[in-house]
């Protein structure tokens, strides 16, 4: 007989010119591994918010186990059987596992007995860990670890996981499903979010879909196809980007021997770094974070001076450019982190696109600021990325992660660089939207600009780009065609495989 843990009833929730969630009412069952599936904007992150006792519900009920169910803080969440592992980790990186394990308990044993209980439940599920390691010395699988166990170590009734794998390789992605699929047959129930679709359909037994915070559908992922889910998140059918095979023209940016450190005490510094990037093309950089992408940004932006070799734009050296510089000459950016690095939080999408567009729009003149152009300009961005947003003049924090993401991606394409780098493009966005910022992408390069895409989707790099490099501990793997490749190679790629003939892929 299936028994209910958690029933939504009615959950409704607004913010000023926002219904973030519309009479939302589902179940989740004990021993289910349950998706939540919507696309940026959908309601997603503020239901598990309500779950997780992040935030209060205007109206609505939640029962557990059949009581009623009120928290009013994650730690009385958490003390009734529910745990989260969020997106963005929350740990310390000059503290060791068991003492960032230690903060997120309520009551947490003395060190010794955290340690050895660590040692036994990590092993036991499959994710083994060092309690006395640090974690700023660990992998981001690895750190993914520590959030998961900190969570195990509680004995959850329910688990719920946001975007869990987008920082894993294949590989680590295939360890955390044994881990969940033991779980389940445990009797532990899973709210699983993700935008990636396959990895639904292999794992999750029920699938609710969110659209424009409201409830639409419930269906059984494995009886349902890729394209009908993503067709149910958003109304309509998707259109898979389309990719035209062309030689590439001369070269516009070469890297000879970059070397550089890191900014960051854990960071991890670049060895002799060499690529070239031609006109036209899509050159597309894997590996699992933390492995030298920010490092690699941050050189090619002109965050970061490199301490030895070269950068060469149009065959003129720009090694020691400014970001500034870098825009005047056509070489344009994109970095990870949306709020606080691409984007102001505080600030409106018309005060955030003079954050990079003043020059190549023409949006100050003589010291002021053209506010009719640059809010036109803002609107133009919102309107050709389907930016969900009431208005230009809201702030970039108010927006949800996948639609500022749209809005940054938006703000470089349309100011047309010659050259354009950029890191983790479709982090945190739906299908749908995916879709639309590979295409453009794509049409960007068709256009004749050379794009370098730093991504940890494998998906997407196989999509999208003609040339593929893996990076692994600051080292650039040899650049291959990405026709060439399986997925399994790349997967291998990012761990540090140098020849993949010899491993028999």
């Amino acid at each position: 007989m299936i028994k209910k843990l958690l029933e939504l009833d009615g959950i409704f929730k607004s913010y000023p010119g926002v219904i973030a969630n519309s009479n939302i009412s589902f179940d989740i069952n004990v021993g289910e591994v349950h998706a939540l599936l919507g696309e940026n904007g959908a309601g997603k992150s503020t239901l598990v918010k309500i779950i997780y006792g992040l935030v209060k519900p205007d109206s609505g009920n939640l029962l557990l186990n059949g009581a009623p169910f009120k928290p009013g803080t994650p730690s009385e969440a958490r003390k009734a059987g529910i745990a989260m592992v969020f997106q963005h980790f929350s740990l310390f990186e000059a503290l060791s596992v068991a003492e960032n394990i230690s903060l997120g308990m309520d009551h947490p044993p003395n060190q010794k007995d955290l340690g050895e209980k660590i040692k036994s439940v990590s092993e036991s599920y499959g994710l083994p860990l060092d309690p006395a390691k640090t974690v700023g010395a660990l992998s981001v699988g690895e750190r993914q670890r520590v959030e998961i166990i900190r969570c195990l170590l509680q004995n959850p009734k329910l688990l719920v996981m946001d975007e869990p794998t987008s920082v894993l390789t294949p590989q680590e992605v295939d360890i955390l499903f044994k881990t969940l699929l033991k779980l389940r047959s445990e009797g532990t129930s899973i709210l699983y979010i993700s935008h990636k679709l396959e990895e639904i359909r292999k794992l999750c037994d029920t699938a609710t879909i969110l659209r424009l915070g409201k409830k639409v559908d419930t269906c059984t992922p494995k009886n349902t196809s890729t394209k009908k889910l993503a067709e149910m998140m958003v109304g309509s059918s998707i259109k898979a980007p389309k990719k035209i095979n062309k030689p590439a023209g001369r070269i516009l940016l070469k890297i000879e021997n970059v070397c550089s450190l890191s900014k960051s005490q854990f960071g991890t510094p670049l060895t002799n770094i060499e690529f070239d990037l031609k006109q036209g093309e899509i050159l597309g950089i894997g590996g699992v974070a933390g492995n030298g992408q920010d490092e690699l940004f941050a050189v090619l932006s002109g965050e970061q001076i490199s301490q030895k070799g070269s950068i060469s734009f149009n065959e003129s050296n720009i090694t020691k450019f400014t970001p500034n510089q870098r825009r005047e000459i056509g070489l344009l950016s994109a970095p990870e982190e949306r709020l606080g690095h691409a984007a102001a939080p505080n600030m409106s999408l018309i005060e955030n696109i003079l954050i990079t567009a003043e020059q190549s729009q023409d949006l100050v003149s003589r010291g002021f600021i053209d506010w009719k152009k640059s809010k036109a300009f803002a609107e133009k961005v919102i309107k050709e990325f389907d930016v969900r947003t009431p208005s230009s003049k809201n702030t970039a924090g108010s927006l949800s992660g996948g639609n500022l993401q749209k809005f940054v991606i938006g703000r470089e394409i349309l100011q047309n660089p010659t050259v354009f780098i950029v890191n983790q493009p479709t982090w945190g966005v739906d299908a749908a939207a995916a879709s639309s910022i590979r295409q453009a992408l794509l049409t960007l390069s068709e256009s004749g600009a050379a794009i370098l895409v730093i991504s940890q989707d494998l998906d997407e790099l196989l999509e999208i780009s003609d040339r593929f490099a893996a990076l692994n501990e600051g080292t650039l793997s040899q650049i291959e065609k990405t026709a060439d490749l399986s997925f399994e190679q790349i997967g291998l790629m990012m761990g540090g495989a140098k020849d993949l003939e010899a491993r028999n892929v």
